[in-house]
Order: C-alpha cells, then sequence, then structure tokens
C-alpha cells in the first residue's frame, strides 16, 4: 500500500505513515542504497527487519523528494546525514511513521494495541497521571500514555530520564484524535510539551514538536 498519510503538520515539519504491503523486493527497488546502507541491510538476519529498514527509507524518500541516507548516534538515536533534517521513527507490526523537519526537534511512537498493557501499567503509569475508568477506552488510554512517554523520551535524546517519573501526561479525556500536554523532567530541568495523538484502526499514534 504505501503511503497512507503524509502532511504537513507545521511550515516544514512533516508527518509520515507508511503500511507495509509489499514484499522485499518492491520496497528495494523504490530506494537507491550506498554500499554501507546495503552492508547495514544485509546485516539484519530477519527479512521482517529488512523490510521495516527499507520502509522507512521510502518513506522518507516521498516526504522529502530523494534519497535520504538515515545513521544512528551511540544512543541509538536516528539522524540524517549533514544533519539537514532532525528525524523521528517508529514501527508496530505493519505501519512505520516518521516525524521530520529541518529546524524542530520532533518525536513520534506507534504502537498496535494488544490486550496485555494493563498488566504492565504500573511500570509507566505515575501517581500523577490519571487513566480512564471506562472499560472501552482504558487500553486506547494507556496506550497513548506509553505512546506519549516514547516521543518525550526521544525528543529528549533518550538522556537521563526515569520512563515512568520523570514524564507525565498531564489528565485528559481520550477520543479518536486530539491533544494532550506533557512535562518531563532531567538533568536540565524541568520542560513543559503539546502532544498530538490519533486512533488508526488498531493503532495508537503520538507525535510532539518543539523549537
Amino acid at each position: 500500500m504505501g503511503v497512507f498519510l503524509k502532511t504537513e503538520i507545521l511550515p516544514d515539519c512533516h508527518l509520515g505513515v507508511w503500511e507495509i504491503t509489499e514484499d522485499f523486493d518492491s520496497l528495494y527497488s523504490m530506494v537507491n542504497l550506498v554500499a554501507v546502507e546495503k552492508a547495514k541491510l544485509d546485516s539484519f538476519k530477519n527479512i521482517s527487519r529488512k523490510v521495516e529498514w527499507l520502509s522507512v527509507r521510502a518513506l522518507v524518500k516521498t516526504m522529502i523528494g530523494k534519497d535520504t541516507r538515515i545513521l544512528y548516534n551511540s544512543e541509538n538515536k536516528p539522524f540524517v546525514r549533514g544533519n539537514t533534517h532532525n528525524i523521528s521513527i517508529s514501527h508496530s507490526n505493519n505501519l512505520t511513521a516518521v516525524l521530520i523537519s529541518k529546524d524542530k526537534r520532533v518525536g513520534i511512537d506507534l504502537e498496535f494495541m494488544s490486550g496485555k498493557i494493563g498488566k504492565v501499567a504500573n511500570k509507566f503509569i505515575n501517581d500523577k497521571e490519571s487513566i480512564t475508568t471506562d472499560p472501552e477506552m482504558e487500553k486506547f488510554h494507556l496506550y497513548l500514555h506509553w505512546c506519549a512517554k516514547e516521543a518525550l523520551y526521544k525528543i529528549l535524546d533518550k538522556q537521563d530520564i526515569n520512563f515512568r517519573d520523570g514524564l507525565t501526561i498531564k489528565p485528559f479525556s481520550p477520543d479518536e484524535q486530539g491533544y494532550m500536554s506533557g512535562c518531563a523532567v532531567n538533568g536540565n530541568g524541568v520542560e513543559d510539551f503539546e502532544l498530538e495523538y490519533l486512533q488508526h484502526d488498531n493503532y495508537a499514534l503520538v507525535w510532539c514538536v518543539k523549537e
């Protein structure tokens, strides 16, 4: 299927989501890889990991109009060669999501909503946070908290963060799409964030953009 969502959410800040229905050969034909990238692709043993990796390159190519080399730092945070863009990437099940901007900080997370998250909620929900008691919305609400914290974790470069207590999502009532506010506390102090979210089929998607 390829891209089913591509939008400019702010000036020079683009969100894209790719549904992976293509096989390896189809995705490989969509991108032009240099030797180092081919070696990286060959290093993956699992074909699904190869397909996932290629889907990111195909998606970014459609978003900015050219093949783009994506590298990773020591914290496994992705960046664009030459630091021409800030980029955040997420995968889950058959979807790949990318948020990219030339000058803004970005964080994104995508999760397929299985039925298991309630069993581990105490590991990432802190005492300041509130989850709905509506049984039809509870799972989605939990996944939105998880995705929001992952997005903040990424935008903060994964540095000096207590995932449960250092990241707080302020109380909100979940809908199919909407906004939420978050707060992060680490060695650099306290910082507030605004996040946006949506539900697509059985997926939760949350993203954050900040100067």
